[in-house]
């Protein structure tokens, strides 16, 4: 796919909201944030970005005694059922059931493969920690590391949080109504100079136009 129309992709983003509203998702998730192009009310809109805040599964919630997690891990050789997703989940999609290079179930692999399709330019973002919490943290990561291409842009509209959804934030949505700033602006509010905000957000700019189809990203914080 080439992007989205503008309709489009807030009807998209309403239908993935939906999907965790009314689904078993492969970890409990709390928030649904949009953030970047579609919150500058850009027609067309080349690539969706959406972050999601999960809860770390401390302890399986499935409820279920007939799903053995030992077995599914064993069928579907990914380590970690039962413990990082739900059993329960993974033993009614197994075909969403995805792994990280060590073999171990990936929460947001899993939630990507379940949410979105093969081939939507849509970037996904998974992280325990709150979206606001998480720009400034990752800000600081960039930082360390110079390596802009790992910031979250901060330009964020939440759309889902504790079961709510907020119909006045897809509102503001599709009707262009978001007063934000420029990235490198944004970036300065929140303590970058001026120089090193465009470095960061020319970077940044430049990592999205290398992406394809779906793209997901996990971290703890």
């Amino acid at each position: 796919m080439n992007g989205f129309d503008r309709d489009d992709a807030v009807d998209r983003l309403e239908a993935l909201v939906d999907t965790v509203e009314s689904e078993r998702m492969p970890v409990p998730v709390r928030e649904v944030w949009a953030f970047g192009d579609i919150a500058l009310g850009l027609d067309p809109v080349e690539r969706l970005d959406v972050y999601v805040t999960k809860d770390v599964l401390m302890r399986d919630d499935s409820g279920d005694s007939e799903v053995d997690a030992d077995e599914l891990a064993a069928e579907y050789g990914v380590e970690g059922v039962g413990k990082s997703v739900r059993a329960d989940w993974a033993a009614e999609h197994p075909e969403y059931l995805r792994a990280n290079a060590n073999g171990h179930a990936a929460p947001e692999k899993c939630l990507a493969a379940h949410l979105l399709g093969d081939d939507e330019p849509i970037h996904l973002e998974v992280c325990n920690s709150p979206f606001e919490d998480n720009v400034t943290q990752r800000l600081r990561g960039a930082q360390l590391r110079e390596d802009y291409t790992q910031l979250l842009d901060p330009r964020g509209v939440c759309l889902w949080a504790d079961g709510t959804t907020s119909g006045e934030a897809f509102r503001k949505l599709r009707e262009s109504e978001l007063a934000l700033p420029t990235l490198s602006q944004a970036l300065e509010m929140l303590g970058l100079d001026e120089s090193d905000a465009e470095t960061a957000a020319q970077e940044l700019h430049a990592w999205r136009e290398r992406q394809d189809g779906v793209t997901v990203r996990g971290d703890v914080v």
